[in-house]
């Protein structure tokens, strides 16, 4: 790698064998410095006991939480987001402060917003009306501890509709905030057929987080033919400073699946070539 990127760790796909509030401690002994989530608890709005214990488990491993995920749905069941489903709107603004609030508490300032699955009986024009008010509303909910909200392209799932960096460009751009940017999940554009390279040449200047997993498989780098090494140069050479997020399943234990990074790369605090 002769990047000098940063590299944390996605808990909610890797060190699964753990429970979830152990997680963290995990990949502090495995030489990271950074962890991010999806929504950790079952519902939009968890309970103070629930809420505590999150952050309690984080700041006792001596990890920075550095990306989560806003409330989005049941994700085993096939839930993609609720940020344009209009039958749970009022669930995912209820989730808002939430959210916020522990990434206030945690100094994390990156909320990922699943955008949603398209529904039936509904026009995808006024999902996307109502996506755009809901993003906005995050990003002011997110704008007060200078934060950025997330939007991500995503793949396997066939009625999600932001598929390519340019569709998620566009509904950030529906919603109208400075403080959204893109997600670029680096497997999620490559399996849905999007070119990689010309996204990151295109929107390098709007990508406010970056993840990777190799395909096919989505398994951790080296396993599956994507040129991960050199797209992240490029996006480093475009500017891109911020974490790289490893979020793969992984093919052995999880503390083994990063055998391909040097154990010297994987702390935040000495940057190597």
């Amino acid at each position: 790698m002769t990047h000098q990127l940063r590299y944390e760790v996605n808990c909610s796909i890797l060190f699964t064998e753990l429970p979830l509030l152990e997680r963290p401690a995990a990949v502090k002994a495995a030489g990271f410095d950074a962890v991010e989530f999806w929504w950790p608890f079952a519902e939009a709005v968890p309970s103070d006991k629930d809420a505590d214990a999150f952050v309690a488990a984080v700041q006792d491993a001596g990890v920075h939480l550095v990306g989560l995920n806003f409330f989005a749905g049941d994700m085993p069941a096939g839930d993609r987001g609720l940020v344009s489903w209009p039958a749970r709107s009022a669930e995912f603004r209820d989730n808002i402060d939430a959210t916020v609030g522990i990434g206030e508490r945690l100094g994390c300032a990156a909320f990922n917003a699943l955008y949603g699955n398209r529904v039936d009986g509904v026009a995808p024009e006024a999902q996307d009306e109502l996506g755009a008010e809901n993003l906005a509303l995050a990003a002011r909910a997110a704008a007060r501890i200078g934060g950025t909200v997330l939007v991500e392209p995503v793949s396997g799932a066939d009625r999600y509709p932001l598929r390519t960096a340019a569709d998620a460009i566009a509904a950030i751009d529906r919603a109208g905030e400075a403080n959204i940017g893109l997600l670029a999940d680096l497997y999620h554009l490559a399996v849905n057929g999007d070119d990689v390279d010309a996204a990151i040449a295109a929107y390098a200047a709007r990508i406010a987080h970056v993840q990777i997993a190799d395909a096919p498989g989505r398994n951790e780098p080296g396993t599956g033919e994507l040129p991960l090494e050199r797209q992240l140069d490029a996006l480093e050479a475009a500017g891109y400073a911020g974490w790289v997020g490893l979020e793969y399943k992984p093919t052995k234990t999880s503390a083994e699946s990063f055998d391909w990074l040097p154990r010297e790369r994987r702390s935040a605090a000495t940057p190597t070539r």
